[in-house]
């Protein structure tokens, strides 16, 4: 069975770049705190308050070599939801394999299943316990920027 070691996937982390998308900037200013302390040599994290505020920043950021690898996003946000923004990236044909994991308080069943039939990768509650949520997102990042397998091939593009 082939495997990348420990070392190896700590360093195509530091090769990729995360999206956090949250409008509370307490929750933004923790997962910030707990990426930097807990994922030292990391991604780089790219933080988005709010709904419209990623949105500008993926249409901005859409070549192969500029986009986020992965986008950590709230569920429950004013303006524009979660829902909404996961629907835009999956609509995207130049944005939709992007990873996209829910990253909410909701643990209601409804709520998880809407995420994951719209397209969504990953459902995390966030935990109440500073640790587990900080252990919660190392091995988060670590699974989906260090060890799968991404796709190389450039975007399909619309008939």
């Amino acid at each position: 069975m082939h495997g990348e070691s420990g070392l190896e996937a700590e360093m195509e982390v530091q090769k990729r770049h995360v999206l956090l998308v949250d409008d509370n900037p307490n929750d933004l200013e923790l997962a910030l705190e707990v990426m930097n302390q807990r994922t030292q040599g990391g991604p780089k994290v790219v933080t988005a308050q709010g709904g419209p505020e990623a949105l500008a920043y993926l249409s901005a950021h859409r070549g192969r070599c500029e986009r986020p690898s992965l986008v950590l996003l709230d569920l429950n946000m004013p303006q524009l939801g979660g829902l909404d923004v996961l629907d835009a990236i999956r609509a995207d044909a130049e944005l939709h394999d992007i990873p996209v994991i829910m990253l909410t308080t909701s643990g209601e069943p409804s709520d998880i299943q809407a995420c994951y039939k719209r397209g969504a990768n990953g459902y995390l509650v966030k935990p109440p316990d500073l640790s587990v949520f900080a252990e919660t997102l190392k091995a988060t990042i670590t699974f989906w920027l260090g060890v799968n397998q991404i796709s190389q091939a450039p975007a399909v593009q619309p008939a």
